[in-house]
């Protein structure tokens, strides 16, 4: 009897830990099913939801190789263009959730294994609370430095983080290929899907 019940104690704990040790799942392998109607918030949504599924492929796959690959002496690496489009998926979170951009304070960033996993999750929170939004106007970009706070009207998350983060994807795209690792042919960006 002590002997069944130790071992279902064991069985228990081992359970819960393999839970807690779950990975976080990663969105965007395919875009989400499209809304069946039209709203601000579900076009920008949906163009982040764009984003999200080029970045997840353009950097799917990738090898600790890849990531130190640099086109020439002058130009980022694969990693750091990464660093850099986490902090434009940061840009667009923060102004999703109507927070600033605070430079006053020194922010930990994800480690190199952890820049694709937090952009991709950024993207999918912004997407979210985008898809709901009824006044865009409202999502700001603001900076909060020393000198106070400045604003931008959210138009320049759409020319500004946004498409500036869909660019740095086809530059990864660019150097992995270069680097002799392509990216899956069977990704079909119209679709948003993978061809079986």
């Amino acid at each position: 009897m002590k002997t069944n019940i130790g071992l279902l104690t064991l069985l228990m704990v081992v359970t819960v830990n393999a839970q807690e040790m779950k990975p976080k799942e990663v969105p965007y392998a395919s875009i989400p099913e499209a809304p069946t109607t039209y709203s601000a918030g579900g076009v920008v949504s949906r163009m982040i939801d764009g984003l999200g599924f080029r970045y997840y492929w353009a950097t799917e796959g990738l090898t600790e190789g890849n990531m130190d690959y640099r086109p020439s002496e002058k130009g980022r690496n694969i990693a750091e263009t990464m660093e850099h489009v986490y902090g434009l998926s940061v840009l667009i979170l923060n102004s999703a959730q109507k927070v600033p951009n605070d430079r006053t304070v020194e922010k930990e960033k994800p480690s190199r294994h952890e820049l694709r996993v937090q952009t991709l999750i950024n993207l999918k929170t912004a997407s979210n609370l985008f898809k709901t939004s009824e006044d865009l106007s409202a999502h700001k970009i603001v900076y909060k430095n020393k000198k106070g706070l400045t604003e931008f009207p959210f138009w320049y998350q759409i020319n500004g983080p946004i498409e500036d983060a869909v660019w740095h994807a086809g530059q990864i795209v660019m150097m992995r290929r270069s680097d002799g690792n392509p990216f899956n042919a069977k990704v079909n960006m119209f679709t948003g899907q993978v061809r079986e």
